[in-house]
């Protein structure tokens, strides 16, 4: 969607809030890369609301695991936080949004595929929070984190360790179903050595069944291996004669 049909009446329905000060969620969707080119405009980017939207989505998440969970130790609570605030989970919620359809960006990031790259997506979204924060307080902004986490935060549980180690997780479900062991491969490396993002396949025997992207190759690895457990079904079923041999 170009940025100039942009219809942000649209994304408010998406998001359930109306802002009183539009030009906070326009500021949300302004990549640095859209600002500079027509800089002699004075457009600000999000950055800055990028910083405030994590403190605040970080603060929303810890008070709503110390409601459910009070009695849990540090160590458990902070797993979780990590988990519902990765750039995995940010990355879901914002492309069901469809937040990449308003972004502002050059003509530049236009062409490389900015409104699908994970950084600006994460980025944008965590810019939201803080523009709903701003507008409406912490009450707007925790209503809609509470939307959007619903889903995966009923489905925690605190006493599993599977959704903080993708890769063991997929390695286990694998040699259950009597499938070939996940090999990865970096197939891409790009920015610069500051601020590299790694490119990694995961490939089940002859089959790449995933691919991951991330700021090192073990996170790359990681959400790969997330990505490949979401359709471990379609790979191999697990009453196949294979999977229960090994039962």
């Amino acid at each position: 969607m170009p940025t100039e049909a942009r219809d942000l009446s649209e994304l408010e329905g998406k998001i359930g809030y109306t802002f009183r000060r539009r030009e906070l969620l326009d500021r949300a969707l302004t990549h640095r890369s859209y600002a500079h080119e027509v800089g002699a405009l004075g457009q600000a980017d999000n950055e800055a609301l990028e910083f405030l939207g994590d403190a605040v989505l970080g603060f929303i998440v810890s008070a709503w695991l110390f409601e459910l969970f009070p009695t849990l130790p540090e160590g458990k609570l902070a797993k979780m936080k990590a988990f519902l605030v990765s750039a995995d989970n940010l990355q879901v919620h914002a492309q069901n949004l469809r937040l990449g359809d308003y972004l502002r960006l050059n003509r530049g990031e236009e062409k490389t595929g900015g409104r699908t790259k994970r950084t600006l997506l994460v980025d944008a979204y965590e810019a939201v929070i803080a523009a709903l924060y701003l507008d409406g307080g912490i009450e707007a902004a925790e209503a809609f984190v509470r939307r959007q986490f619903q889903d995966v935060v009923r489905r925690l549980d605190p006493e599993s360790l599977q959704w903080s180690d993708y890769k063991t997780t997929l390695q286990e479900q694998l040699q259950a179903r009597g499938l070939p062991l996940p090999v990865y491969e970096v197939t891409a490396i790009e920015g610069p050595a500051h601020a590299r993002r790694f490119q990694v396949s995961l490939r089940i025997g002859e089959k790449v069944v995933a691919t991951g992207e991330g700021p090192t190759i073990k996170a790359a690895q990681q959400q790969a291996a997330r990505a490949a457990l979401a359709q471990l079904d379609q790979l191999a079923p697990t009453n196949s004669p294979k999977s229960r041999e090994r039962l």
